[in-house]
């Protein structure tokens, strides 16, 4: 059994190896569906700028398609799994309860990602339905088939990182109760069980339905079910993103919770609550009543937004109390000035809480709403809040744990640490120029999925938009050009990585 361990020389955690392999694959699979997303988030960017509009109807719709699952799914559950084994098996001290399980599950996603892909491309007039694929578009069986594999692919991995945390508290490999962080962990493993069974019970369906077995899927019917896997697929992100955060506050500058108490309710208060906003998803839908809309989407809503603030005081907090206590007392912000940014690490941290938090936060709320909802619904506004909340929010936070998992897991010194430095700051600022851009374009009406909004493909009701919208979406079109080149530069970083880096 000794032999399937190494000790960590720098955090002296006892380091499964059949998981550190699993966490390598799957880290690596994940930057791979990043750079192939990003690439297609350009094409899509140059489209939606009007002055440039890259792309025909059909490959816009192809690349949008295949941008929305790579970065919504791919990129960022490939990146989650790999999280979940390293918070269950190395930050426990334990073994990954089921190698075989792991890789079986690899398998799967990966076989399931490669085919929504192919899939795709190989026939974008039948397939390219967008992430949500909807009822009444009908792709071909493989499309759906490939969807299902994924998830199937994820919950196994989900359920060898729970029966994992079985097997470490069994074995008393660490003492007391879980960690923070594998708390945080456990929670996005929580809520994505949930998620995935009601993707099932969304996606099965539509596959019977493109066989031809099921003559019929009532449209009403998949936008209900849809959205409670949809909208809760993005808050495993979140519960994710900030045990993260703790995670980054911890290597970045030594600084830990306040309050284990506090951060610990606000987790729990996403396992209960949080699934709940996927309500404002159908406040336009005639399928749930209004009494229901307005409870969900206000009172219930509203204990998932304390969750957030609460670890929006709690994770700032501790890094001010570690700079504190290294000295920096002087006025009110010098344990800010004196922090380490030359770390990207640090700077990825910081831009995630902050483009999260107001970019993605706030606009998640407003958008949310009952009363103001009818006012965005269907407009780029509504990717505007999500591009601040998942593409930037929890994309900078793990790329900023990124540079930590390289040296630790990778045992391999990061090349271009200089451009590192640099890399947080591109990205993090080109993708609140979209997100901005986006916001803005949908106040005046631009709707959300359209290919050309100057004459709607020839259409007898071809709308003018006021001539400000066209200054959001060149916003956004800049914006994505910045966000894809820092995107770019991180994979580029973290392949000479991997192959050039000196080992440690």
């Amino acid at each position: 059994m000794s032999d399937d361990f190494r000790t960590c020389p720098v955090t002296g955690f006892k380091v499964h190896l059949p998981a550190e392999r699993l966490i390598k694959v799957n880290a690596v699979t994940a930057v791979v569906a990043l750079l192939v997303g990003a690439i297609m988030a350009l094409l899509v960017a140059l489209t939606r700028w009007e002055t440039v509009h890259l792309l025909r109807p059909l490959d816009y719709y192809k690349f949008l398609t295949l941008h929305g699952w790579n970065m919504l799914g791919f990129w960022i559950i490939f990146f989650e799994v790999a999280v979940l084994y390293f918070a269950g098996a190395i930050m426990l001290n334990s073994r990954l309860a089921s190698p075989k399980l792991g890789w079986l599950a690899y398998a799967l996603m990966l076989v399931g990602a490669a085919g929504t892909n192919i899939t795709v491309l190989m026939n974008p007039a039948k397939n390219a339905i967008m992430f949500t694929s909807y009822v009444p578009l009908k792709a071909t069986p493989g499309y759906y088939l490939s969807v299902i594999l994924f998830a199937v692919g994820a919950l196994l991995a989900v359920f060898n990182f729970l029966a994992t945390l079985y097997i470490a508290r069994k074995e008393r490999t660490y003492r007391g109760s879980l960690p923070l962080v594998v708390f945080g962990a456990l929670t996005a493993a929580i809520i994505a069980v949930s998620t995935l069974l009601f993707g099932a019970a969304a996606l099965v369906p539509t596959l019977f339905w493109s066989m031809g077995i099921s003559p019929t899927w009532d449209a009403l019917t998949y936008r209900i079910v849809f959205w409670a896997f949809g909208h809760p697929s993005q808050q495993i992100n979140v519960a994710a993103m900030i045990a993260i955060w703790y995670l980054l506050a911890y290597l970045t500058v030594g600084g830990t919770t306040i309050s284990e108490k506090f951060s610990r309710l606000a987790f729990l208060f996403y396992i209960l609550f949080i699934n709940i906003a996927s309500a404002h998803h159908l406040l336009v839908d005639p399928g749930v009543s209004s009494a229901w809309k307005i409870w969900n989407t206000s009172y219930a809503m509203y204990l998932a937004v304390l969750a957030s603030m609460m670890h929006a005081f709690a994770v700032p907090a501790a890094i001010e109390v570690a700079q504190r206590r290294k000295g920096f007392n002087r006025g009110l912000f010098e344990w800010l000035w004196k922090a380490p940014w030359k770390n990207p690490s640090f700077s990825a941290l910081i831009l995630s809480i902050v483009i999260f938090g107001f970019l993605g936060g706030i606009s998640g709320v407003i958008q949310g709403t009952e009363q103001l909802n009818i006012r965005f619904h269907n407009t780029l506004a509504v990717p505007g809040h999500f591009h601040g909340t998942v593409a930037g929010g929890t994309t900078l936070a793990f790329m900023g744990i990124t540079y930590y998992v390289l040296p630790l897991i990778f045992r391999r010194e990061v090349v271009g640490k200089s451009l590192a430095v640099y890399q947080p700051w591109i990205f993090g600022i080109g993708i609140a120029l979209v997100s901005i851009g986006m916001q803005g374009a949908g106040l005046y009406g631009v709707p959300r999925r359209h290919a050309d909004i100057t004459s709607f493909g020839g259409s007898v009701f071809a709308f003018d938009y006021d001539p400000t919208a066209y200054f959001w979406l060149s916003l956004l079109g800049i914006g994505g050009i910045l966000a894809f080149t820092g995107a770019l530069l991180f994979v580029l970083i973290a392949v000479a990585t991997l192959i050039k880096g000196r080992r440690l």
